[in-house]
């Protein structure tokens, strides 16, 4: 099914080579460096935009605006193994926006969790990849999200579940939530049980990229100092670039090293890495057009091959 939906749109075309160019060094496994993560990064944005044009529907922008901190995270800061998904000391990660749910399926699909063929199916009758996040179809998905303001509260009740089995100081817990996230009172309700309770292996990633449905997050609902607040409530907070990608690995690696929870404020674009979308108020949940996912892939596809050219002249030299 698949592969029929695919051929249906002939102005789409895989990513012939998705692996980065090999290094020359062998052993053991090495860390992705900031420019792999980088060119990752490209790659799910360009996985995104296709399915979503297949699928003819979904949520590409808020998909784009998190590709960066997706990256980082599963391509160099989680713990897990897709080879065995139930391994009890993984990190959990939980997409607490889960309209965002083709990056997380990107993200899964190109590090091993099932087939990428299968992102063709997106929000396909039948297939196992659905509009949100499901727990009980999905290999790799922790957490069945898509109400916003519930995704802390489960990763505070995650969290508590791993001090009972003895996990806390093993297993971290990483939830990624956006502006809509934010407004809801559950939010800082979690916020406030995750400070008295003292999970320390928590952080919290905000997608902080200021638009919504009905318009930019400061007219529809001021979120104010997002850092403050968490701060206010307990937490390390700290604000950061969020497409900054040093950036981004610095802090997540160092929240793994904190006696409290952890929140990082990720100032963020919509729609990043295609410039027609990006900031722009519009396109919240609407799939691309033929022709602006034609632009938008020719557009990453480029970028993917100056990262990979600059990756190969980095090793030659």
């Amino acid at each position: 099914m698949t592969s029929a939906n695919l051929a249906r749109v002939t102005h789409l075309r895989p990513v012939p080579d998705p692996s980065p160019p090999s290094r020359h060094s062998e052993g053991e496994a090495q860390q992705p460096t900031i420019a792999e993560l980088e060119r990752w990064a490209t790659v799910l944005r360009i996985d995104c935009t296709t399915m979503l044009a297949v699928a003819k529907s979904g949520h590409l922008d808020s998909s784009l605006s998190a590709a960066d901190i997706v990256a980082a995270l599963y391509y160099r800061v989680l713990r897990h193994d897709p080879h065995n998904p139930e391994w009890p000391e993984r990190d959990r990660f939980v997409l607490c926006k889960g309209h965002a749910a083709p990056i997380q399926y990107a993200a899964l699909a190109h590090t091993g969790y099932f087939p990428r063929e299968d992102l063709m199916g997106v929000r396909q009758i039948g297939a196992h990849l659905q509009g949100h996040p499901d727990m009980n179809r999905t290999p790799g998905v922790e957490v069945s999200t898509g109400s916003l303001g519930q995704g802390l509260s489960m990763c505070v009740g995650i969290c508590l579940g791993l001090r009972l089995d003895g996990l806390a100081e093993t297993a971290h817990v990483f939830g990624v939530l956006s502006d809509g996230d934010i407004q809801e009172g559950q939010t800082w309700e979690a916020a406030t049980a995750g400070a008295h309770f003292g999970v320390s292996n928590l952080t919290a990633i905000v997608d902080y990229n200021h638009l919504q449905t009905d318009g930019t997050t400061e007219e529809v609902m001021d979120t104010g100092d997002v850092r403050a607040k968490f701060e206010s409530f307990g937490w390390d907070a700290v604000e950061i670039d969020g497409h900054d990608m040093g950036a981004v690995v610095d802090a997540l690696e160092r929240s793994r090293a904190l006696d409290r929870p952890a929140a990082i404020v990720c100032q963020t674009t919509k729609g990043k890495g295609v410039s027609a979308m990006e900031g722009r108020f519009g396109f919240h949940g609407k799939p691309p057009s033929p022709e602006l996912a034609a632009e938008a892939l020719e557009e990453l596809e480029q970028r993917l091959e100056l990262q990979t050219k600059s990756l190969q002249a980095s090793e030659d030299g």
